[in-house]
């Protein structure tokens, strides 16, 4: 692939980051919340701060999408 991409242009500021949540690493009011569910996944902003948890992966990014962010996975 031999597409250039001018990255000066891209709006980092709209850039969000998605990455599996263990419900373990939840606040208690939220466990009680998503009893029988292991992970969630996490929307963050390029700061950290957490937008959304949702129950699946391609909920995160049709989300982040409808709401003009461009999600990346993080591992």
């Amino acid at each position: 692939m031999d597409t250039k991409v001018n990255f000066d242009a891209l709006d980092e500021g709209r850039t969000v980051y998605v990455r599996p949540v263990t419900v373990d690493e939840l606040p208690d009011e939220v466990r009680k919340e998503v009893e029988g569910i292991d992970v969630l996944y996490a929307v963050h902003r390029a700061d950290g701060e957490r937008l959304a948890l949702v129950k699946d992966r391609g909920l995160a990014f049709v989300l982040a999408r409808q709401n003009d962010f461009a999600p990346v996975t993080v591992h």
